[in-house]
């Protein structure tokens, strides 16, 4: 029988390949309808799901977690949250469908009602296949959950490029949205080995009400904080600067994605199996929290030293207004990788009391920010961030490094030593850049090589922990594929 840590490293390394594969699929599909589209559409597009996004928390109110961190469960619970899913699903579907025309004059666009009417069944898609999912996470079978993704991106993602070659504009991506939810489900239905039976029960719904109820209120915290910068500027601004903002957004949360949240995915589900072992758990966090670093401060400081040459590249030169807020975005780029290992640390272990704490001081910050950042602009607002990034990690160390008895320097060393070394590295390249004339393509291959040789360089020279924590990993796996020939 695989130990703890094997079914860890599987099934990080499982759910990185849905991740690229589905992630991957979706930047060919933006990259295409960047091409087709004004940026707009994409605006449009952003106001929309900005609203969907927040909807979809209530889709599930924090159950889904309860299950994944209850050690002892029964078929009644499972039973229970699938229906009461469905219900929310069907019950949010109905609302926006009403709501729609008013979410439209918010914004003062009319072709919002449509596409917001058109998205809404996403609700209902999606609780179809919630349980499942969560079972599948729960028991870290996340071969299962990335050859999902896989099909359904591959199958949705052409839809979508079909679609937009037939000039189909923004319907294009609402059709590749519900495509992708419908295959996953069908997917994840003839993979999966449970399936719900007519049982239901309050109670069952009840004992996993505590838990689940903060960190729903956690997770719409976060998610309203997240997305209601988008909700300000398409209110305040044009489309098309909303669509240049939304633009940075999305190249930034691929690399969160990228660099941590496979980790993440796994961690919470590994963490509650471990939660009662004090020394095994603090093990896990700290190798973890330095792989994380090493691995995040590297593709910040990698895409912010060829930014420029990379969006006119992919997306043309209409997309140029971009860059500035893409490259303003990464240096507070750390702080969300970061915050969530923390806060997994305190959800893991059951603490959803101070997790939920923890998100009201954060968000009060941000709200400071919200307020005075948009007095100066957009780029006032994202510099602030990068005040709040400092403030939001310090406190999130605060708070772990009491959970599990660990001094706050164990935590905060090996991020300020990657993000020193991550910082010289560019400031050295953007150096050598001034002097050196390239073009895109030569300049984008030079410039990554340099960063990438200067980062690594530094690393091993200083033996740093974090650097030997991701050797140690990446040489581990290795050895178990060439022992066992396949992940799967």
């Amino acid at each position: 029988m695989d130990s703890l840590k094997t079914q860890g490293l599987k099934a990080v390394a499982w759910d990185f390949i849905g991740k690229l594969a589905r992630n991957g699929t979706g930047f060919i599909v933006t990259i295409v309808l960047a091409r087709l589209l004004d940026p707009s559409a994409f605006g449009l597009v952003a106001m929309i799901m900005v609203i969907i996004g927040i909807a979809f928390i209530f889709s599930d109110v924090g159950l889904g977690s309860a299950l994944i961190q209850r050690r002892h469960l029964r078929p009644i619970h499972y039973n229970s949250v699938f229906y009461f899913n469905i219900i929310m699903g069907i019950l949010l579907t109905v609302i926006i469908l009403f709501s729609a025309p008013s979410i439209a004059n918010f914004y003062h666009n009319e072709a919002i009602t449509p596409l917001a009417q058109a998205i809404s069944f996403l609700f209902i898609i999606n609780a179809l296949s919630s349980v499942q999912n969560t079972r599948l996470r729960k028991r870290l079978e996340y071969a299962t959950l990335a050859k999902a993704n896989m099909g359904a991106a591959v199958l949705s993602g052409g839809v979508g490029i079909g679609l937009a070659f037939y000039g189909a504009g923004v319907w294009s991506l609402i059709a590749q949205a519900l495509s992708r939810g419908i295959f996953y489900n069908i997917f994840i239905w003839r993979a999966s080995d449970w399936l719900p039976s007519l049982s239901f029960s309050l109670k069952a719904l009840q004992q996993l009400w505590a838990f689940g109820f903060r960190m729903f209120l956690s997770g719409l915290l976060e998610l309203i904080y997240t997305r209601l910068d988008i909700i300000i500027i398409g209110r305040l601004f044009s489309p098309a600067t909303l669509g240049f903002f939304d633009m940075a957004k999305r190249l930034n949360e691929m690399i969160v994605q990228y660099s941590s949240g496979s980790i993440m995915a796994v961690l919470f589900p590994l963490l509650s199996r471990v939660q009662n072992s004090l020394v095994r758990f603090q093990n896990i966090a700290i190798k973890t929290l330095g792989i994380i670093s090493f691995i995040l401060f590297f593709l910040l400081g990698l895409m912010y030293v060829i930014a420029d040459d990379l969006i006119i590249l992919l997306f043309t030169e209409k997309w140029e207004p971009s860059i500035i807020y893409f490259k303003i975005i990464l240096l507070s780029g750390f702080a969300y990788p970061l915050s969530a290992l923390l806060v997994n640390i305190l959800s893991s272990r059951g603490n959803s009391k101070i997790f939920l704490r923890l998100e009201i001081y954060k968000k009060v910050i941000q709200t400071i920010n919200l307020y005075v950042g948009f007095l100066y602009g957009i780029e006032g607002y994202l510099y602030g961030l990068i005040v709040v990034a400092f403030l939001s990690i310090a406190l999130n160390i605060f708070y772990a490094s009491r959970e599990i008895s660990l001094p706050f320097t164990q935590f905060l060393y090996p991020i300020l030593m990657q993000m020193l070394l991550a910082g010289i590295s560019t400031l050295i390249v953007i150096q050598t850049a001034g002097i050196l004339q390239y073009s895109a393509i030569l300049s984008i291959g030079v410039n990554g090589l340099l960063f990438t040789l200067l980062y690594l360089l530094t690393n091993w020279l200083l033996q740093t922990s974090s650097y030997r924590y991701f050797l140690d990993q990446i040489l581990s796996l290795l050895k178990k594929r060439r022992n066992k020939g396949s992940p799967c």
